[in-house]
């Protein structure tokens, strides 16, 4: 039985419509309602792809997929989730493998390695020597705290044990340790 003759699309919202559509699965309700918004799906290709023929190819597999996600979803804005949907569907394929570019690496164009490495282990020798000697100014609780936790990696409870010092005692020693050795290196 048809309950449903000569559906008049036209004066129907779009919530309507979609009701329509899910009622019947009839392709002409989806098909009117997408017509109202191909200018926008066709816009939003257009502005992520570049690419006119890729758009208008794009504006036929985002109504294949709506045919299938309108079933699905509840839209209560058709126009905004449509958009949405559009956008998404042109991030997914501009992240596909075929579309990501490529180019030839040259390595006349890098620097010569060996020079940026011996800089920077001079930076980090300085670094040390500054640690070492900021370590230094440390009171002897925390000298000896932080040396068991960062450079021993001791957790609280070994340190307590090993020390005699109180669990909380501990944890204090390792944070002003850390403040006071981050002031100095700052400095």
């Amino acid at each position: 039985m048809n309950f449903i003759k000569n559906i008049s699309t036209a004066d129907s919202t779009d919530t309507e419509l979609i009701v329509l559509y899910k009622q019947t699965k009839d392709m002409r309700v989806l098909s009117d309602l997408y017509q109202r918004y191909m200018e926008l799906v066709y816009g939003v290709c257009l502005k992520y792809f570049k690419d006119a023929e890729q758009s208008k190819d794009a504006v036929m597999n985002i109504f294949e997929e709506l045919v299938e996600k309108l079933k699905l979803h509840e839209v209560s804005n058709f126009k905004s989730w449509l958009h949405t949907l559009t956008r998404n569907h042109c991030l997914m394929q501009l992240r596909t493998p075929r579309n990501l570019k490529t180019t030839e690496f040259n390595q006349e164009y890098m620097q010569s390695a060996e020079t940026v490495h011996l800089n920077g282990m001079l930076e980090k020798e300085e670094q040390f020597v500054k640690l070492e000697k900021c370590i230094q100014t440390l009171s002897e609780e925390q000298k000896k705290t932080v040396e068991l936790f960062y450079l021993q990696q001791k957790c609280y409870d070994e340190i307590a044990e090993i020390t005699g010092y109180e669990w909380n005692k501990v944890r204090s020693y390792i944070q002003n340790g850390r403040r006071n050795l981050k002031s100095c290196m700052e400095a």
